[in-house]
């Protein structure tokens, strides 16, 4: 593995902890001001360059996927349920109903189907924020990657564009990984992820929007089109991370998803090092291990190893 990959590869899982981290003191605020962007890490509900639940559930399925492969959707759900019981500092409430029903003895295929039939229309960004480690772990297997990132999906969000999000998401990276533009990487990743109709003609109109008509809302299809804008319309890490936490709302989320395909497009040598310095976080919750740069990197080692 030549050293432009690998520095692509440690920058797609650092990349996704910064853009978490960035993000979550911008949180459910409004838009900030484009000549009062946040530049630097802040402290917000969790002290400054603490990632979130983005990256935790990340952490989960990445272990997950080192434990089992393929990816083995039952112990993806106890895993995700351990984090979920061991008090997350937020829980999105579309897979905090589904984890506490398997909680509960339901199994997770009944769990998750159970609470889509009540909710039919709900396309959250829930399984779209923690896809990257299956592009990591699969950038070279194409139908293992459609495979595992659909079914990481359906553990918890069985919409088709959540799915297809996901699928979107982890193809893109793995053509910005090989060194595909970003223009391009998204086109392939379009075709490949089979998008509905809907969602194809949001991500097909990113670029061209203005930041103000940008919800950045939970929904998958604004949380896609905001990383889009934000990947296509700017010529770095910091740039395209910053304009896009700056949109507000589902900062943090928004924000992983940006900074994960923003690795791997500029590596792990593009991230700033203030903002490297400062991320962090406890895995497994409460454990008092700490997360910091050198850990996501050894995670996206031991995810990108051979038998």
């Amino acid at each position: 593995m030549d050293a432009r990959l690998r520095d692509r590869l440690h920058g797609c899982a650092v990349g996704a902890a910064v853009g978490d981290a960035l993000g979550m003191p911008l949180e459910f605020g409004a838009p900030c001001p484009a000549n009062r962007l946040v530049r630097e890490m802040q402290p917000g509900r969790l002290p400054a360059g603490t990632f979130t639940d983005d990256t935790e559930m990340a952490l989960a399925l990445a272990e997950s996927l080192l434990a089992h492969t393929p990816l083995d959707p039952e112990d993806l759900a106890q895993r995700f349920v351990a984090w979920y019981q061991a008090g997350p500092d937020d829980v999105g409430i579309h897979t905090g109903r589904i984890l506490s029903r398997i909680a509960g003895g339901i199994p997770w295929e009944e769990a998750t189907a159970s609470v889509q039939a009540e909710a039919p229309n709900s396309a959250g960004n829930g399984s779209v924020m923690r896809c990257w480690p299956i592009a990591l772990a699969a950038w070279d297997q194409p139908g293992r990657l459609v495979k595992e990132s659909t079914l990481q999906s359906r553990v918890t969000h069985p919409h088709a564009e959540c799915i297809a999000g996901s699928v979107f998401v982890n193809v893109a990276i793995a053509y910005l990984l090989q060194g595909d533009t970003p223009a391009a990487a998204v086109a392939q990743a379009g075709t490949t992820a089979a998008l509905p109709a809907p969602l194809q003609a949001v991500i097909q109109a990113a670029p061209h929007k203005e930041r103000g008509n940008l919800e950045n809302s939970g929904w998958v299809r604004h949380t896609l089109e905001s990383a889009v804008w934000g990947l296509l319309t700017t010529e770095s890490f910091e740039e395209a991370v910053v304009q896009v936490v700056n949109l507000g709302r589902d900062a943090d989320t928004a924000g992983a998803v940006i900074g994960a395909l923003a690795g791997a497009t500029y590596g792990l040598s593009g991230i700033p090092k203030a903002w490297q310095d400062v991320v962090h976080g406890t895995w497994p919750l409460h454990s008092g291990t700490l997360w910091q740069v050198p850990e996501l990197i050894t995670l996206a080692d031991e995810l990108t190893k051979r038998p």
